[in-house]
């Protein structure tokens, strides 16, 4: 998988709901509450991607990175990763950008080509859980780990995204785990956020460097 469609499968991930959810709330009400009352959000996110164990080894690889998330509904959103390698994706509105700078690449994707049944669209582009369902199965999971879960499987097959679940505590999204058909998992874990911030459709406009190379596949 590219790095590319890795990141765009992802992500993208997300942010915090400042709502007070009812004591018996389970994952499917966090998640209505949450696409009902956050229209904006920043948060930190580290990142873990695991992939399946090759023949002969014992443990399975993982990477690790981290950065900062924002988001504006619908369907703007922001990562920049810091760590270890500096990278960018930035979702406008019409068009997906990842600036990848060791490479000195941009690589540009129109948004309805790519989103799709992806946990962008699940987190910062859906409004209300009818549009959600027109894309996604979406069940209830046993709580665990503090969290209350949410289970979607996406109802078209022709995508590499195979489950997403995702964890809220107290109606806060606290963590994204997405599976993939060629086995790998990643799992987003989210911190320092701020609801509902008065972001503008403006920052999330992206200009490619000068003197980039520019891709548009």
């Amino acid at each position: 998988m590219t790095l590319f469609r890795s990141l765009a499968t992802l992500f993208a991930s997300v942010v915090l709901t400042t709502s007070v959810l009812p004591a018996r709330a389970d994952g499917i009400a966090a998640l209505e509450t949450f696409l009902r009352e956050v229209s904006s959000a920043q948060a930190s996110f580290t990142q873990v991607v695991t992939s399946p164990k090759r023949t002969g080894e014992t443990v399975a690889r993982s990477k690790t990175s981290s950065g900062s998330f924002e988001f504006l509904r619908p369907n703007r959103f922001r990562f920049e990763y810091t760590k270890p390698f500096e990278q960018t994706i930035v979702a406008d509105g019409e068009t997906l950008w990842l600036y990848d700078v060791d490479l000195n690449q941009v690589t540009a994707r129109q948004q309805q080509d790519v989103l799709g049944s992806t946990p962008a669209a699940l987190i910062a582009a859906g409004t209300d859980l009818k549009a959600l369902r027109a894309v996604f199965q979406l069940q209830s999971a046993p709580a665990a780990d503090g969290l209350e879960w949410v289970d979607a499987r996406p109802l078209s097959k022709d995508g590499q995204l195979q489950k997403v679940r995702v964890g809220f505590r107290g109606g806060d999204l606290a963590v994204l785990e997405i599976a993939d058909s060629l086995g790998q998992r990643s799992v987003l874990s989210f911190g320092d956020w701020k609801g509902n911030v008065p972001l503008k459709a403006e920052s999330f406009r992206f200009q490619p460097p000068a003197g980039v190379d520019v891709i548009r596949p």
